[in-house]
């Protein structure tokens, strides 16, 4: 098992990167789910316009792109975050940034496990998802 953090931001680091990777992998458990290789990125919207442009043909800013590599029940992925969309995120839903940052984090690890957001239907349920996770956040 590999999960592991890179910035592309100098003044960009995480607070406790054991409890996310604990995290992440319990999240992946309950659906059944074992990580096999996770490796995220953080970096600013610049960066991930080019990604979104590049790999997707979308130009837009995001705060997140999932790349999926999983096999079977086995999670592999890059995911892209964009520091800057989740700052401006939390400042706009009036929540702090690391509670953002983490429903960003996950938000890649339910793409990997199976749950889209492309439709309404489909963003409740991944919303759902994402805050049954967050409380486990506070058990890890």
């Amino acid at each position: 098992m590999s999960i592991s953090f890179h910035s592309q931001l100098s003044q960009f680091a995480l607070d406790d990167e054991q409890k996310l990777r604990q995290w992440i992998t319990a999240v992946a458990k309950i659906h059944h789910k074992e990580v096999a290789n996770i490796a995220y990125l953080f970096c600013d919207d610049e960066y991930i316009l080019s990604a979104n442009r590049q790999y997707l043909q979308h130009d837009t800013y995001t705060d997140i792109i999932t790349f999926d590599y999983c096999v079977a029940d086995t999670l592999s992925g890059d995911i892209l975050i964009s520091i800057d969309r989740v700052s401006d995120n939390a400042n706009q839903f009036g929540v702090a940034f690391t509670d953002e940052l983490h429903r960003v984090i996950i938000h890649g690890i339910l793409h990997l496990v199976g749950f889209a957001d492309k439709t309404d239907q489909q963003a409740s349920i991944m919303r759902t998802m994402e805050d049954q996770a967050l409380k486990l956040w506070e058990l890890v």
